[in-house]
């Protein structure tokens, strides 16, 4: 027992569950690492939690006596049966069994909160989740383009997901790229593979991301943005000239000519490039 909550290995037994490989399940246990995610969200009881993939609810439990509402959207029905269960004593947890990526968090939003309100009146609200490997860029793509938008995320990822997603010009990347346009990101935390049930092949990294009321850089179309960037890094170790003309099925003399708009060699590497200069180069091709 940790205090007078079961350990995760007496909830699993209880419920005759184990870990999903197919699902990413590595539940986090150790009560410090827990408690380093629940610092970094710095939540008050004025705050609105939308946790993603609670799996037993060892960090739910953490959320919903530091928030004042938390919102639990879980994949696995099993698990989705445990929470429910255990923890239906706390009456500001919602538990919604959905699968993240195809849900619309705005309706989420309006359709978890106490009492219903329009879009517009909608309360502020963070992300806390434990991201399976495999969907860590999709979600977390997902969550800063939706509208609203949480005014931070706190994500326990891959290590090395986490690196890239704080990388600067020269490491940048896609992921990079996508994360730093939507808000400050900084890796806040380490865990260890032996904090989890069961160890990942890898260490994990916990990152916060304070999102912007504003693109650091003004754009006219982000759908436009991001199918340049997509296009810059589509030829890995390319020059930019050459990725840019095959990626947007353009003459390379056009290419050339908006690289050089836009102060840019034509023979440098999209990993490079700043997100100031991305938008240079997107303004120059529009």
């Amino acid at each position: 027992m940790t205090g007078n909550h079961p350990s995760l290995a007496t909830l699993l037994k209880k419920y005759d569950l184990r870990p999903r490989k197919g699902l990413g399940q590595n539940f986090l246990a150790d009560p410090f690492h827990l408690e380093k995610i629940v610092e970094a969200a710095d939540l008050s009881p004025a705050d609105m939690v939308l946790e993603i993939g609670p799996g037993p609810g060892t960090l739910t439990r953490l959320l919903a006596e530091r928030a004042g509402q938390v919102i639990a959207v879980e994949l696995d029905p099993a698990m989705v049966n445990l929470l429910r269960q255990e923890y239906s004593h706390l009456e500001n947890l919602t538990v919604v069994e959905a699968d993240i990526l195809a849900t619309n968090i705005e309706t989420l939003l309006a359709n978890s909160i106490p009492a219903p309100r329009e879009a517009s009146l909608l309360p502020t609200y963070k992300v806390v989740a434990n991201l399976p490997y495999y969907i860590t860029s999709a979600v977390v793509r997902h969550l800063l383009e939706s509208r609203p938008a949480p005014t931070r995320l706190v994500v326990m990822v891959q290590k090395e997901v986490g690196q890239r997603m704080v990388a600067e010009p020269g490491k940048m990347s896609v992921l990079a790229v996508s994360v730093q346009f939507y808000g400050q990101a900084q890796l806040v935390h380490h865990v260890p593979a032996e904090a989890f049930y069961p160890p990942p092949k890898v260490d994990s990294a916990v990152v916060r991301i304070d999102t912007f009321a504003e693109p650091p850089v003004p754009v006219a179309d982000v759908d436009h943005f991001f199918r340049v960037v997509k296009a810059g890094f589509g030829q890995k170790r390319k020059q930019l000239k050459n990725s840019l003309t095959a990626g947007l099925s353009k003459k390379s003399a056009e290419i050339v000519a908006a690289l050089d708009q836009a102060g840019l060699d034509p023979t440098r590497r999209a990993e490079t490039l700043s997100l100031e200069e991305w938008g240079r180069l997107v303004e120059a091709l529009a």
